[in-house]
């Protein structure tokens, strides 16, 4: 498929993971993919990978934390490649603690990353999206979605996305704007691989978040992904889709 011929993304969190997997597959079909991350190997590995693939990508580094990089590096984007279509909120850290231990920098770190820097890559891709009756997807969390024990800044970032998305939907209802969010429960990525649990939890209250079915892999969530940026999804705005395998079906 090619259903992004002559198309534009912007993509946060493309060293790894989810970010690296929707990079790639955007090339894949077509697409001029500019791919940010705050880590510079990782995204050389992307622009690698890509390479091998007979695609080529746009990178550069960004810390999704700072305004002013964001600004900078959407304008450069849209300068390069004259335009854009698609913008992805993929970028996102997860740590588990008890209520007890999370520090003021943990907090402030998890709603820079996981929020604020959502909100600013809207703000400054948005009004170019609206050119070219574009498409900003948001990589939330069934953690969004339901309470989950030891994780209370993560669950209160991936609720801000969710309903940032909703009110986003609203805001540009009137326009051919699409806004959507994914909401995954876990994935196969290195952030996944390598969390770390906290100390004394008790796993049996753990249950109801973290489902019965193997988590998603990364290229299957670039996948739903794809298909919602594409003019397949042309009717789908404001929307919070699941992608837990069942995890909050209850």
């Amino acid at each position: 498929m090619q259903r992004f011929t002559d198309k534009v993304a912007f993509l946060t969190g493309a060293a790894s993971g989810v970010g690296r997997a929707t990079a790639l597959r955007l090339a894949s079909e077509g697409c001029a993919v500019y791919a940010v991350d705050i880590n510079e190997a990782g995204l050389d590995e992307t622009a690698s990978l890509a390479a091998d693939a007979g695609n080529a990508i746009t990178t550069r580094r960004m810390d999704v934390t700072s305004i002013d990089e964001i600004r900078s590096a959407v304008a450069d984007c849209v300068a390069t490649h004259g335009g854009l279509d698609v913008a992805g909120n993929i970028a996102g850290i997860a740590v588990q603690r008890h209520l007890s231990d999370v520090t003021e920098h943990d907090w402030d770190l998890m709603n820079a990353i996981n929020l604020k820097g959502p909100f600013f890559v809207a703000q400054a891709t948005i009004p170019h999206l609206l050119e070219r009756k574009g498409a900003l997807i948001n990589i939330a969390s069934n953690a969004g979605l339901m309470g989950q024990a030891y994780t209370v800044p993560y669950c209160t970032t991936k609720g801000g996305i969710v309903n940032m998305t909703r009110a986003l939907a609203m805001e540009f209802i009137r326009t051919e704007l699409r806004v959507n969010a994914i909401a995954p429960g876990g994935i196969d990525t290195p952030l996944h691989r390598n969390f770390e649990l906290a100390d004394g939890i008790d796993f049996e209250i753990m249950q109801n978040h973290v489902g019965y079915r193997p988590p998603s892999s990364a290229d299957q969530i670039a996948a739903f992904f794809a298909f919602l940026a594409s003019d397949e999804a042309a009717n789908i705005h404001g929307s919070i889709l699941s992608a837990d395998g069942g995890l909050t079906a209850a």
